[in-house]
């Protein structure tokens, strides 16, 4: 049986804060997930190697009881003993028949790697039982089915203004309604889609985690949106009325005359809705960016010729 390094697997230090490995997982589960992979047996294991790992290290508990266990095993190597004979009933594991309930994993997202359960060494080290239940329980009687983490990409615009997705779970389709006002790592928690029970005991849940895509134009500052406009030389300097895109609806906005590139307006409410909040926002922040025209006629540079000799003129 291999012992596995989950650190390594996620790439992170040992001393890695929660957000780093929280933050490396993502990163990972986004590049090997089945829907991104379809029909690639490597990434669909690489896949489950990382869930397994984000598995103990999320959880303060698992990863004391891992890292107890590394250093005792080291020890143990480093002076001789069989890995078939060490003394796994010391962490919990078969040797006691403990089990622990599942706060994450397993993809269960749009038909993705799906359901073989863990690795020969998390069971040893966890208990063989681990999707059963909650811990302390025993394989006899009824458990609660496992809780499973998914991660769903969500647009800017899906999460300013709300959707519905269709997610597929256990074979079947689920329709979600997405309020406005979604933030990244949020958790939506849909009670009783998870594992199946054990022995007629409930469902767990699926907890699909809110990842936020990047996005071309806008950036999100907590419910603040900042955004660049392309504005014409001629607006600029005389003033006028554009039109402004943002994730929702395209807004028209007064340039007063004289704007200089770079002034930032602000539309005050008109950033990220509040989720859960009605009527509360975030402010939209807009960058004017002038756009200097090219091609330009002889007449046009013969206007911009006598606009400039008026110009020095008037201030000599």
């Amino acid at each position: 049986m291999d012992v596995k390094d989950y650190y390594k697997i996620l790439g992170v230090e040992k001393a890695a804060t929660a957000e780093q490995i929280k933050k490396a997982y993502r990163k990972l589960a986004v590049k090997y997930h089945p829907d991104k992979n379809p029909d690639d047996k490597a990434a669909e294991e690489k896949f489950k190697e990382i869930n397994e790992a984000y598995e103990v290290l999320s959880d303060a508990e698992k990863r004391k009881k891992y890292d107890q266990f590394g250093e005792n095993y080291k020890y143990y190597e480093q002076h001789g003993g069989r890995p078939e004979d060490y003394d796994w009933s010391q962490f919990g594991g078969r040797g006691r028949g403990q089990t622990y309930s599942s706060g994450n994993m397993e993809d269960i997202f749009g038909g993705g790697a799906g359901g073989e359960g863990f690795s020969d060494f998390f069971e040893q080290l966890f208990g063989s039982r681990f999707a059963g239940g909650r811990r302390g329980q025993t394989s006899q009687g009824p458990g609660r089915g496992r809780d499973v983490q998914a991660t769903m990409e969500v647009t800017l615009e899906d999460a300013y203004t709300g959707a519905t997705r269709q997610v597929e779970v256990n074979g079947s389709r689920l329709n979600i309604k997405l309020k406005p006002g979604l933030y990244e790592g949020q958790v939506i928690r849909l009670k009783g889609k998870g594992s199946p029970g054990r022995k007629g005991g409930e469902n767990g849940d699926l907890l699909i985690s809110i990842q936020l895509a990047p996005h071309p134009h806008y950036e999100l500052k907590g419910q603040d949106i900042y955004t660049d406009l392309a504005l014409p030389l001629y607006t600029a300097i005389l003033g006028g009325k554009v039109t402004v895109n943002t994730p929702g609806a395209a807004l028209n906005m007064n340039i007063p005359a004289g704007t200089d590139s770079g002034k930032v307006f602000r539309l005050k409410g008109k950033g990220m809705p509040a989720y859960d909040n009605k009527g509360a926002a975030g402010d939209l922040y807009i960058k004017a960016i002038i756009h200097i025209p090219t091609n330009l006629s002889d007449k046009e540079k013969e206007l911009f010729q006598q606009l400039s000799q008026l110009n020095e003129n008037g201030h000599a």
